[in-house]
C-alpha cells in the first residue's frame, strides 16, 4: 500500500478521497451511537460538511469521461449536493424517519458503492491498495 500515487494526483483529489473516508467512519459511528443526542447532531454536521466536500470535490474530478467531462457518478454528487442538506433540514424539521432513511441512503450509495467503484483495477485507488497495474 502507497499513498503516493493519490498525493500525486492533487489536492482535489486527495482533500476528497479522505473527506469519504473520514466521512465513511464517522458514518458507522453515527449509526452505532444514540441519537438525537448533542454528540449526534454534532458529528452529524461534521459528517454533512465531509459529504458536501466529497460531493463538490467530485465535480473537479474526470477520470472518467462520458458525457464531456463527466460520468454518470456525477449524478450522484448533484443528488448528494442537494439531499444531505435536505436531510438535515428534515431532521431539524422533526421528520426523523425521512432523516434516517435519506442519511441510510446516502451512507449506501455515495460512499459505499460510490466508493466500491473507485477500487476497480486501473481505478486510483486500486493503484493506492494494491500497487500499479
Amino acid at each position: 500500500m502507497s499513498l503516493e500515487p493519490l498525493l500525486a494526483a492533487g489536492p482535489v483529489v486527495y482533500t476528497h478521497a479522505f473527506a469519504a473516508i473520514a466521512a465513511a467512519v464517522l458514518g458507522v459511528v453515527q449509526f452505532a451511537a444514540p441519537k438525537g443526542t448533542l454528540p449526534h447532531r454534532s458529528l452529524g454536521y461534521l459528517w454533512a460538511f465531509l459529504m458536501l466536500w466529497v460531493a463538490g470535490s467530485s465535480l473537479f474530478i474526470h477520470g472518467i469521461r462520458m458525457i464531456g467531462p463527466f460520468s454518470p457518478i456525477h449524478i450522484l454528487s448533484v443528488i448528494t449536493l442537494i439531499g444531505v442538506p435536505m436531510a438535515v433540514w428534515a431532521a431539524r424539521n422533526g421528520r426523523i424517519t425521512t432523516h434516517a432513511k435519506a442519511m441510510k441512503g446516502y451512507m449506501l450509495w455515495a460512499l459505499l458503492v460510490a466508493g466500491i467503484f473507485t477500487f476497480y483495477p486501473g481505478r486510483l485507488m486500486y493503484q493506492v491498495v494494491f500497487g500499479p497495474n
